[in-house]
């Protein structure tokens, strides 16, 4: 014969599934927020690359834009929490913006000044999205136009 919970064992074991899902949950966030950490401490530092093998990365990514008939592509996004001012800099589009930059946006503005602007490339850095209304994610954007 089947045994039939009392309405107070039902809604124990409801409690320990939604604890459970709970807790799943919450070691989930717990571990996308360490990638993200991971991936951010990663961005803080240089990537290493030399400069032969960052115009190799970038002449890919320019040849595929033109390939679209494009004069301008975006060739790297980072978090506004990557400038030492939260982006603010660039978002108000001030003069000395760039002494803002660490990392790995700073490395491709320091490849830029040293490989690319004598060869009539542009660069901007602008902030592409706003979540809550406040900065977010800086695009980095060459143009050849």
């Amino acid at each position: 014969m089947t045994n039939i919970f009392n309405a107070q064992e039902l809604r124990k074991k409801i409690a320990i599934a939604q604890g459970e899902k709970a807790s799943a949950a919450f070691k989930a966030k717990q571990a996308e927020e360490a990638e993200k950490e991971a991936l951010l401490e990663k961005m803080r530092k240089p990537s290493g690359l030399s400069d032969d093998e960052i115009i190799e990365r970038a002449s890919v990514i320019v040849n595929r834009a033109v390939e679209n008939g494009l004069t301008s592509v975006q060739v790297y996004r980072f978090p506004h929490t990557l400038c030492t001012d939260n982006g603010r800099a660039i978002n108000q589009a001030e003069e000395g913006w760039e002494k803002t930059l660490t990392g790995v946006p700073k490395e491709i503005y320091e490849f830029w000044l040293r490989q690319l602007k004598a060869r009539g490339y542009h660069i901007r850095y602008e902030v592409i999205d706003y979540p809550g209304g406040m900065p977010g994610d800086v695009g980095i954007i060459l143009s050849w136009a």
